[in-house]
Order: structure tokens, then C-alpha cells, then sequence
């Protein structure tokens, strides 16, 4: 079979599994924060500094989650000289829900008809902001697994992030991620170490069929999400010291221990308070935390505290914030460009962070770093894990090519286009009027999304979509042809070699 390694060759456990190469999408227009604020008629700063939200990215009526996938995944393949009959697994994680019955990833199927590959496993996951992570635990899962043939896995995750008119619209975003999962992957998956939280809550939950509007208990939100980060750290912290203990090590696991932190980002300044939140937690775990000097010094008023306690106590979060600023700096803040500039795009959002991550770093200053990464999903579901970043950062490597795939990333977020906070509203009033609608023909300009983008044509009169691409265009700048770069990525089946 086409991509399949012998059996023969296949021992027990592939090496270093996990994201070999990573494209990042987002609408080709924004809306400025500030200038929302004014047209809102808050106050200044309520969505720049209390969010810590600069710009957020939105769809017109041209775009919609399957555009958004097809948009994606078609990068990734193009930018890295893969094959589609190199893919023997795709599935997509995605709350945006357009059919109750028929999955994304069906629609992405069409781009695998020219290779003729139709022996491609997996379908979508759902729940809230989780389900990108489901998806690619299932692909981390596939190729570990005896089910495996030797190709890769692509993970898909997307979203289009809109609220009801109201204090939640700034928090909206959109976007999609794909990610290429396989062995010999220069961010991989810790064996072992992944600390998971569900439980059932009414948080944030979209029970209107009609609506692509969610119901938002804001408060329980944020304790749900709180918990559920304390929950995932300490399941996470006593498994990896039952790890080193196997190893004959007594040391004792803290912050410090991760080079960088991403977090599931509904906006900045929520991540912000959950570092401080996790250095909450290594204080109140520590045996005996020096208060005198260090990260904990003048904290020792809070020692007795109880962290079900402190969800909305300012004190702690003000001391903790305060703590942790400078760990903020050095392990998370980089993060933060895409879901500062863009917002939250709901399942991709920690994966723009990883993105962010790669992007504002050199192959070097990322070599040899553990990455841990909070992921959650209202309803709830929560897991934190880790990723282990390849040593090898020289010229061609593994490293190198995806740090050099996102390089771009600042200057795809610059050749965007401004829209006013009355062109956006008077767009998010068509999306509301018009995304559920039957013999339907979008008004948004074709002209105005980045080259290569896919877009919705029509709805017919049975509600089937159709599709089509923008060309790309030679004589755009270079600003706006920035997909057109190339990173160059083996076949599987050419570089698999027999696994022990």
C-alpha cells in the first residue's frame, strides 16, 4: 500500500513523536480594539489594557469553518513539498458547527483527489476549545499505535469566534491551524505526561442550532478554567516526579523546570494571571518556600491560603502577578503575539501560542526546552502536557525549517487590512442574519482575502456548500504573497527507517 512501512520494520515505539511543521491562518482583516472601545462607548482601556486585546480578526460572510480548514491545509501541503498520499490521517478539532451530520473533514477530502488517497483515517472532535487537542492526542496516539502504516498524521484545528453585540464581542477572533504529526519531530511529545481535569459544568455552551452565539456564565468561566489549570498541574507534577523517581532523582518540579508556557489564550490578560496562578500553586507546594529571598519573597501572608478560594481574590492575584512578572517575561509573554493581534480563535488558540513561541525565537534559543502547554475547553475539559524541543538546531534541521516556515508571522499580521468598528458591525450583522441560510450567495469581496485563501461560492437550495480558491497573484507584493514560501519536508516513506 502506498506510504505503508513493512511490518517488518515496525518495532514497538516510534521515536520523538509529535509536530514536525505547523501553518497558521487567520482572516485578512481586523478590527482595531481602541477604536472599539470608542465606538462601544467604554472606557479606554477596557479591552487594550483589562483584555489586554490590541486587534482582533473576523470572517466576512465569504468565510466559514470548512473555507478556514481547506485554506489551511493546503498550505501546510503546499509549503512543505508534501504529498497528499503521504497523510494517512487527518482529523479536525472544531466547535464551529455548520452540519450536525456531515464533518470537516469530508469537505478537506477533496483536496486528496487528485493523489487518489482515500484511505485516510479520522474525523472531527468536539468540545468547546478542546477538541484541536483531542484531535492531536488521537494523531500522537495513531502513530504510537499498531494501527500505523508509516505516514503521517495532519491534525486540523479551527474556529470562527463571534459573540452577540455586548462586553464578550472583543474577546472574538478566528482562525485554523495544521499541524503534521509524526516521528523524529522536533517538538515532541513528553511520554507520559499529560495531566487531565473533566468535569461537567455550564460555562459557556452553544444550545441554539440557529445561533453561532454561545451562553457565557463570564465568573463560572474563569473559576471552571482556574480549576481546572490547578487540577492538570498537580496531576502533571506528581507524574513527572514519579518519573524522575524511577530515575533515582528526588528533585522537586516548579515552574522553572518548563523553558516556556503556553496557555489556552480567551484573552491575554487571563494568561497572565495563570502563570501567577501556577506559581501560586509551586508556593503553596513547596515544603518549605524561602520568603526572605527569591521568587517568593514577602509572599509568606498567603502560605496558609486555599486555592478554591482564590479565584477572585485580588490580593493573591495582585501578589502573584507581581511574583511571577518576571517568569511572564521570559517563558510566556512571546506567546501572546497572535491571540494579541488576532484573538481567540477558540480550538486553535493555544496552537497559535505555540506558534508565537517558534516565531518570536531563534532555532537555538528554542533547542533543548521542555514546552508546557494548558489546554482547555468550557463544559470542561482540560489537560496540561509537555513537548520536548530537539537539540539539534543546525541549518536544515528539523528545528530550523519549522522556526523558518513561521518566521513570516509578524508580517503576515502587518499586511492585513484595518476595517472601522462600523464595517465590522454592520459584517457581524450579515454573519448573524445570513450563516444559517439556504440559496444563499455571499456579499463579502473576494478581492479582499489573501491570495490562496478558499472561500464560500454558494448555498444551494439543500444547503450544500461550494468552494473555490483565490489565485495567487505574481504581481501582489511580497506582503501579501507570504504563503507562497516553501519549506521542503521528507516523505515518510522515503526516510522511515526500522523504528526500536
Amino acid at each position: 500500500m502506498p506510504g505503508s512501512a513493512p511490518i517488518s520494520c515496525l518495532g514497538p515505539w516510534p521515536k520523538d513523536v509529535g509536530v514536525i511543521a505547523l501553518e497558521l491562518y487567520f482572516p485578512s482583516q481586523y478590527v482595531d480594539q481602541a477604536e472599539l472601545e470608542q465606538f462601544d462607548g467604554v472606557s479606554a482601556g477596557k479591552y487594550t489594557i483589562g483584555l489586554g486585546q490590541d486587534r482582533m480578526g473576523f470572517c466576512s460572510d465569504r468565510e466559514d469553518i470548512n473555507s478556514l480548514c481547506l485554506t489551511v491545509v493546503q498550505r501546510l501541503m503546499d509549503r512543505n513539498g508534501l504529498s497528499y498520499d503521504s497523510i494517512g490521517r487527518l482529523e479536525v478539532g472544531t466547535e464551529t458547527i455548520i452540519d450536525k451530520s456531515k464533518s470537516v473533514k469530508t469537505v478537506l477530502m477533496q483536496l486528496f483527489e487528485d493523489s487518489g488517497n482515500t484511505d485516510v483515517e479520522g474525523i472531527d472532535t468536539t468540545n468547546a476549545c478542546y477538541g484541536g487537542t483531542a484531535a492531536l492526542f488521537n494523531a500522537v496516539n495513531w502513530v504510537e499505535s499498531s494501527s500505523w502504516d508509516g505516514r503521517y498524521a495532519l491534525v486540523v484545528a479551527g474556529d470562527i469566534a463571534v459573540y452577540a453585540t455586548g462586553s464578550a464581542r472583543p474577546t472574538g477572533g478566528a482562525g485554523a491551524v495544521a499541524m503534521l504529526v509524526g516521528p523524529n519531530a522536533p517538538f515532541a511529545f513528553e511520554r507520559g505526561l499529560r495531566g487531565t481535569h473533566m468535569q461537567h459544568a455550564y460555562d459557556f455552551y452553544k444550545p441554539d442550532m440557529v445561533s453561532e452565539y454561545p451562553v457565557v456564565d463570564g465568573k463560572l468561566s474563569i473559576e471552571c478554567y482556574l480549576s481546572a489549570l490547578d487540577r492538570c498541574y498537580s496531576v502533571y507534577r506528581n507524574k513527572i516526579h514519579a518519573q524522575w523517581q524511577r530515575e533515582g532523582s528526588e528533585k522537586h518540579f516548579s515552574l522553572e523546570d518548563f523553558g516556556f508556557l503556553v496557555f489556552h489564550s480567551p484573552y491575554c490578560k487571563l494568561v497572565q494571571k495563570s502563570l501567577a496562578r501556577l506559581m501560586l500553586n509551586d508556593f503553596l507546594n513547596h515544603p518549605s518556600p524561602n520568603t526572605e529571598t527569591g521568587p517568593f519573597v514577602g509572599l509568606d501572608a498567603f502560605r496558609d491560603v486555599k486555592p478554591e478560594e482564590t479565584y477572585f481574590d485580588r490580593d493573591v492575584e495582585k501578589a502573584f502577578m507581581k511574583a511571577s512578572a518576571e517568569l511572564f517575561e521570559k517563558k510566556t509573554k512571546s506567546s501572546l503575539l497572535i491571540s494579541n493581534q488576532n484573538g481567540n480563535m477558540y480550538t486553535p488558540s493555544v496552537y497559535g501560542c505555540l506558534a508565537s513561541i517558534i516565531a518570536e525565537h531563534t532555532p537555538s534559543e528554542l533547542a533543548g526546552q521542555r514546552v508546557g502547554v494548558f489546554s482547555y475547553g468550557s463544559g470542561f475539559a482540560a489537560t496540561l502536557y509537555s513537548l520536548r524541543i530537539t537539540q539539534d538546531h543546525t541549518p536544515g534541521s528539523s528545528l530550523d525549517k519549522l522556526v523558518s516556515s513561521l518566521s513570516d508571522l509578524r508580517l503576515r499580521l502587518d499586511s492585513r487590512t484595518k476595517v472601522s468598528p462600523a464595517v465590522f458591525s454592520e459584517r457581524m450583522k450579515l454573519r448573524e442574519e445570513t450563516h444559517h441560510l439556504a440559496s444563499y450567495i455571499p456579499q463579502g469581496s473576494v478581492e479582499d482575502l489573501f491570495p490562496g485563501t478558499w472561500y464560500l461560492t454558494r448555498v444551494d437550495d439543500k444547503h450544500r456548500r461550494e468552494y473555490a480558491r483565490r489565485p495567487l497573484d505574481d504581481d501582489l507584493p511580497a506582503s501579501r504573497q507570504i504563503y507562497e514560501q516553501r519549506h521542503v519536508i521528507p516523505d515518510p516513506r522515503v526516510t522511515l527507517n526500522c523504528l526500536i
